[in-house]
């Protein structure tokens, strides 16, 4: 069975679960989103449910206040993703992929020099 990709807002609340140090209560999820956008505890409360049921979030039930967890890591998530992204918008190709950020200028000239080290060692690695 595969994982389901998460909805935007469902990334949202992934970014504070995964920023933590320990499972949150809806409460304290609640308080993190709350800083940035004016949100409903009742809408966290349901969002999380609902990635419970998906799979996205595991709820532990133990305790009065449920806390919930990241089922997956945050770079598991952002490979799925940038996999999928990339078979449905570039036909697969890593390649295509990079050109187009680079051709949009859409990474910083710091970005690029990191990217060049990156490859250096993609490519080092390789050779071992």
């Amino acid at each position: 069975m595969t994982t389901p990709h998460p909805t935007e807002g469902e990334l949202a609340l992934l970014r504070v679960l995964w920023s933590g140090t320990a499972p949150m209560t809806v409460r304290e999820v609640h308080a993190v989103l709350s800083r940035d956008k004016d949100t409903a505890y009742t809408t966290v409360l349901k969002m999380l449910t609902i990635m419970a049921d998906k799979g996205l979030v595991r709820r532990d039930e133990s305790e009065r206040s449920h806390t919930y967890a990241a089922v997956l890591a945050e770079p598991v998530v952002q490979s799925n993703l940038l996999r999928d992204l990339m078979r449905r918008a570039f036909s697969g190709s890593a390649l295509t992929l990079v050109q187009r950020a680079i051709d949009d200028n859409v990474a910083t000239p710091e970005e690029l020099d990191q990217i060049s080290t990156l490859i250096a060692q993609a490519k080092a690695r390789r050779k071992d």
